[in-house]
């Protein structure tokens, strides 16, 4: 595969570049135009024209040639819907670009489409490659189907070295870039992999079977995209084989999909924890009350039920003013406390999967830790309070809230994600509104209770 020349990385003043970019366009100079970029990178020319205007953007991409302009529209974020830009192409120009771009980058494209819009683009490619596309679309597209490409460079196990080494040669030329060459039998059932450097520096008439590698992980179409990137971090894999059942291999997938793949689910799962499902990170306005509205609405009733606990001792309150001063903070660091717990253990649920060993000794861990930190903020604050209230009562009823209170939040933060997991919810949209429900409740419960048993 030929070379391109050297493209810009370094940061650029967005607004002059954007200036320039638009004077070029007003030309109609496809030349000039295709120039002007030529030493841009792919990401920083999408970020390019995805400031463009909707007509600016589909006359960028038609003057500049296939290559570049494929590069540039995979690399456009998701909500500047690449795809309807494609869509508004003319015909002869999208299906070159299509042709250009490896065949799961071609499919992330075009999967959001209609499906009228879908087939006509299907339409107006060769009939081999729509046929591979096709195969492709029927993948959800979180799994490892979905996520592969078929390009990939493959040679039978009875070749001798210098007859694969030319297969290779011939494959390769067809293929974007491939770190593995795989070895297969008569039905194409992965046996392994070959090393290139083994296979250049074998004896030309040695078998390829005798070069064969067993290969570390394989995955099925079926596999969880999410639980593919966890595998290839595991075992340090720039690809990884996709074979069905039999082991008939059709497909691979490479480290800079999972990349992909593992920011989109951190950023999902950093949302979930509050409470945000489907929001974008530049979505409109619409989006993001639709997405925050109902959390805010539970959020609302938790609220309720907490401030009902309070209502149930007004009359503490009312002798005993210096109560309403310390719930926040004993709400608080339970809340503090909780949280803490809940991200430590909803991300060594991410890590470890479904085979997370001592699971259950994650929750012994987090009581222990918060009786230790328990018992130490809760004697600051009760010498605080003793300090401001004046009798040593009141710094014993908050000490043992403020100390009960952080164990419960410990036990919570520990105890309701792993029981979520268990019971196949996803702890990181559930976890926070238990944990932070039941730390006030505990916290308003523990310090107006034993204010009223000990102080009045």
């Amino acid at each position: 595969m030929s070379q391109s020349a050297p493209r810009e990385t370094g940061k650029r003043d967005n607004a002059e570049a954007l200036a320039r970019l638009r004077e070029v366009l007003a030309s109609g100079d496809e030349a000039r135009i295709a120039a002007s970029v030529a030493a841009f990178h792919p990401s920083d020319l999408a970020d390019l024209i995805e400031s463009l205007g909707d007509d600016e953007r589909v006359a960028m991409l038609s003057a500049l040639p296939a290559g570049v302009a494929s590069e540039a529209l995979v690399e456009m974020e998701e909500e500047e819907h690449p795809e309807e830009i494609l869509v508004a192409l003319a015909p002869r120009k999208r299906a070159e670009l299509l042709q250009q771009l490896p065949a799961d980058d071609a499919v992330d494209l075009i999967a959001d489409l209609d499906p009228e819009e879908r087939a006509q683009l299907l339409a107006e490619l060769p009939v081999e490659e729509a046929g591979e596309l096709r195969d492709l679309l029927l993948y959800g597209e979180d799994t490892a189907g979905g996520l592969m490409t078929t390009e990939l460079v493959a040679v039978p196990h009875h070749l001798k070295a210098a007859q694969a080494i030319g297969e290779v040669r011939r494959q390769g030329r067809e293929v974007e870039a491939f770190y593995n060459v795989f070895v297969v039998d008569e039905q194409r059932r992965l046996l392994g992999t070959v090393p290139l450097d083994d296979l250049i520096l074998a004896d030309p008439e040695r078998p390829v079977a005798e070069l064969v590698v067993p290969p570390l992980a394989t995955v099925l179409p079926s596999m969880d995209q999410e639980e593919v990137g966890r595998l290839m971090s595991r075992y340090n894999l720039v690809s990884v084989p996709v074979v069905l059942e039999g082991g008939r291999l059709v497909g691979r997938i490479t480290f800079d999909d999972v990349i992909d793949v593992l920011e989109e689910e951190q950023t999902e799962d950093i949302f979930r924890l509050a409470g945000l499902y489907e929001e974008e990170v530049r979505g409109e306005w619409s989006d993001a009350v639709r997405g925050r509205l109902p959390w805010l609405f539970l959020n609302l009733l938790t609220a309720i039920l907490a401030a009902s606990v309070v209502y149930l001792f007004s009359s503490t309150i009312q002798q005993a003013v210096i109560l309403a001063a310390i719930m926040p903070i004993i709400a608080g660091m339970g809340g503090n406390a909780g949280t803490q717990a809940l991200a430590v253990t909803v991300r060594r649920i991410a890590l470890s999967g479904k085979a997370m060993p001592g699971r259950w000794r994650v929750v012994v861990k987090e009581v222990v830790v918060g009786m230790v930190n328990g018992a130490a903020l809760g004697a600051l604050t009760a010498a605080l309070s003793v300090v401001v209230g004046g009798h040593a009562t009141l710094g014993l009823v908050v000490l043992l809230a403020m100390w009960g209170n952080i164990l419960v939040a410990g036990f919570a933060g520990s105890f309701v994600p792993l029981l979520l997991d268990r019971l196949g919810i996803d702890p990181a949209v559930a976890s926070s509104i238990f944990v932070t429900t039941f730390t006030d409740l505990c916290g308003f419960l523990l310090l107006l209770g034993l204010g009223s048993a000990i102080l009045l």
